[in-house]
Order: structure tokens, then sequence, then C-alpha cells
């Protein structure tokens, strides 16, 4: 029957794809198709049927891999607010892509051969990314100049960090850091950088409490208030009122 074809061999193409990600992911990319196809329990030639090379397989796999990754963006997208949905896609790509490099270079490397399929999810990977910037850049949750390429190269680090660190629990944590260095806070950026020196006017180089004008020092944060008079005062009335 040709639609139960369809559906095994569909299914069998999964599980092809399913296995190659784990044997890449374990052994590196100089695995033959035919040990691929053991250790999926499949036919050699259901193997070569859908993927005729090596090569063609890897590029499915990164595929599926950023389509996967499209689809969570999704699900975030109108669940979360804008900036849950962006930050929390972007930890959520850095831990899906850990140990993933190897796959990652060996496409690049290897220019021989169309990337249709790669380009097209590269393709709606970038999309989505974008998406979830610009909500979260009009929500007013991430700073201003950080692009959807910055994000993308960001992500590739973090996946760096995370595979490479002896410990996923502190890796996850410095993956956090580094994405709390793009969010918009009453602190946000130091003055030797472009963001911190678009502080050196305005309301931001007063004392929140006195509104004396602060003495600014070349580097580290930007200071709050001119002294710790200002500062206590304003502690003593955050306690006072619960705020």
């Amino acid at each position: 029957m040709p639609g139960v074809a369809r559906v095994d061999a569909r299914r069998n193409r999964e599980i092809v794809l399913r296995t190659a990600m784990q044997v890449f992911d374990e052994d590196g990319m100089d695995v033959s198709l035919g040990r691929i196809a053991r250790r999926a329990g499949v036919g050699a030639g259901t193997v070569y049927r859908h993927f005729p090379s090596r090569e063609i397989l890897l590029e499915a796999v990164l595929a599926e891999h950023l389509g996967g990754l499209v689809r969570a963006a999704e699900r975030r997208e109108g669940r979360m607010t804008p900036g849950d949905a962006l930050f929390g896609f972007l930890l959520d790509a850095m831990e899906k892509s850990a140990g993933r490099g190897a796959v990652c270079e060996a496409l690049t490397e290897r220019r021989g051969w169309p990337h249709t399929t790669l380009a097209a999810a590269v393709q709606r990977f970038r999309e989505v990314l974008a998406r979830l910037l610009s909500s979260a850049r009009r929500a007013g949750t991430i700073r201003d100049d950080v692009q959807a390429d910055d994000l993308a190269a960001l992500v590739a680090g973090g996946a760096a960090l995370l595979a490479a660190h002896p410990s996923r629990v502190r890796g996850l944590r410095l993956a956090r850091v580094l994405l709390d260095g793009l969010r918009v806070t009453q602190e946000d950026g130091f003055r030797d950088t472009p963001a911190g020196r678009r502080h050196g006017t305005g309301a931001a180089d007063r004392c929140g409490e006195c509104g004396e004008r602060l003495r600014l020092r070349p580097t580290g944060r930007l200071p709050r208030f001119c002294g710790p008079t200002c500062r206590q005062r304003a502690r003593r009335r955050r306690l006072a009122t619960g705020t």
C-alpha cells in the first residue's frame, strides 16, 4: 500500500537522522553510513536511499538541528513575554548546540556539494531570531545596539563554552551571565563602551536621591548616588515603602 510505504519511509528517515546525530556527537565525523545503519537498526540500503552520501546526511543533520531550534522558538512566541522568549531561546539554543561543533565545522569545510537544504534551514533560523529580537527591542528588554548576527555568534560561543566546561551547572551559569550582559537595566553599560558613554548627559548623571550631579570615574559602573548619605536615605525609603 502506497500510504503505508510513505509512512514507513518517513519513519525510517527520522530514525536515521536521530541516530546520525547521536553517532556524530559521540564518535565524530568519520563513521560510515553502514555503521549508522547498524546503530539505527535499518538496512544500509535504507540509509543510502535517503542520504546517498555522508555529506548529504551531515547537511540533513544540521538542518534538522536548526529546524528543532526554530520550532522551539515559535512555541515561545506568543506564550512568553518578549524578553523571556528571546533569552530563553538563546539559552536553549546554546544547550542544544553544545557538543555539535564538529558537525558544524565539517559542513562549512565541505564546499563541493549543494547546501540547499541547509541554506533554507539557516534562513528560517535567522528569521525567527530576528523576530524575537525585534519584539524584545520594542519591549525595551534588550540593548538597542544588539543585532541578530551578534546573537547568532553569541549562541555559537555559548555552545562552545558549555561543551568545554567540565561542569554543566557552572557552564550554564556562565552562559546566563553572558546573556545578562544584553539586558537593559538601570545600570546598563560601562563608560568605556559605547552604551556606557551614552549616559554622559541627562538624568543618569545625577544622584537618584538628591539630584546633585555625580562625579563620574573614567571606568566602572555608573554610580546611582552621590555618596553614602544618599545611598542610606534611599535604602531607608525602600524599606519603609516595601519597594
